[in-house]
């Protein structure tokens, strides 16, 4: 299989040709991988192509505003693509069976594998959902609100409501776009940023307690652990939230969640100020992502990940 990158209207090509489209999103859905997948998906469907976006896990229901209007569409896939998925682990158990199969990777993640036949890599977009704003006109279809909705999600939720260091000039252009095209972008801040859940709340209180600080607080890790998942009723995108807590307190250079997955393995968030990278502490456990925001999964209990994480941060920080 050729493992090619090719230009943004090549992709648009390609699509245009096809006609049963499967788009796969990351397990652990966010903001970014649902508004792509779906984005991409209502553009298909306008264009009269047979479209279906799939996740391993379930979609949390504060998107219901993306997803609620899209009915199932049952058929064959001719091609399948996928959308901010940097590696084929993140495709999660439901959707392993597609790990040699992704004939077109549409991401932005400068760490991204190259595990499709044709890909199109951005590292410099903010978000895959502004990759996907300039493929849908290169499609020859047009952005109406509901598309719209979808790619105001993406670009803003993976923009920490454009503060992270990820947002250029492009970023917000593509934002502006998008609310003149219809996209609620009040209604979407409000829900993505400023709207929290009684059980969100009870798992932040318990998170905070766990707060450990390490390197005369260059270093600050929060656990959360299943039992609190369970002690709660939170469920997993209740944890969003969180995971930038530590890096905002004042002085910390990375912060690192852990969230216990199973009594051995944990799911390692790490949010880096400037002058650390997140992504290669992240590497150095066969994860990935971005300088300012990584993720990678340890086999090891809470306690054990944690000590494991602070002294490989204070060795990349000790440089």
């Amino acid at each position: 299989m050729s493992m090619e990158n090719i230009t943004l209207e090549k992709a648009a090509e390609m699509l245009i040709e096809q006609d049963n489209i499967l788009i796969l999103m990351h397990k652990s859905p966010d903001g970014d991988t649902i508004g792509s997948g779906y984005a991409l998906c209502l553009a298909l469907r306008k264009a009269g192509k047979k479209a279906q976006a799939i996740c391993s896990d379930p979609i949390p229901s504060k998107y219901g505003y993306i997803t609620d209007s899209i009915d199932d569409q049952s058929f064959e896939p001719d091609f399948i693509v996928s959308t901010d998925i940097a590696a084929p682990q993140l495709f999660g158990d439901k959707l392993s069976a597609y790990t040699e199969s992704v004939d077109l990777c549409i991401d932005h993640h400068g760490s991204n594998t190259r595990f499709a036949k044709y890909s199109y890599i951005e590292p410099s977009a903010a978000a895959c959902a502004q990759i996907i704003a300039k493929l849908i006109p290169l499609m020859g279809t047009e952005i109406d609100a509901p598309i719209a909705d979808a790619l105001f999600t993406g670009i803003s939720t993976d923009t920490g409501c454009f503060k992270f260091r990820n947002t250029t000039a492009e970023t917000y252009r593509a934002a502006a776009e998008m609310i003149e095209r219809g996209a609620r972008n009040y209604m979407i801040t409000t829900l993505m940023f400023d709207t929290k859940s009684r059980q969100q709340l009870e798992l932040e209180k318990r998170a905070i307690e766990t707060l450990d600080y390490r390197m005369d607080g260059k270093i600050a890790i929060i656990t959360i652990t299943t039992e609190m998942m369970a002690e709660t009723g939170a469920e997993e995108s209740d944890t969003d939230y969180i995971v930038s807590l530590p890096r905002q307190i004042e002085g910390v250079m990375a912060g690192v969640t852990i969230k216990q997955k199973g009594e051995k393995l944990c799911r390692i968030s790490v949010r880096a100020s400037d002058g650390v990278d997140a992504s290669e502490i992240c590497s150095l456990f066969g994860g990935g992502g971005h300088k300012g925001a990584a993720g990678c999964s340890i086999e090891a209990s809470p306690a054990e990940a944690k000590e494991m994480m602070a002294s490989a941060i204070e060795k990349v920080i000790g440089k």
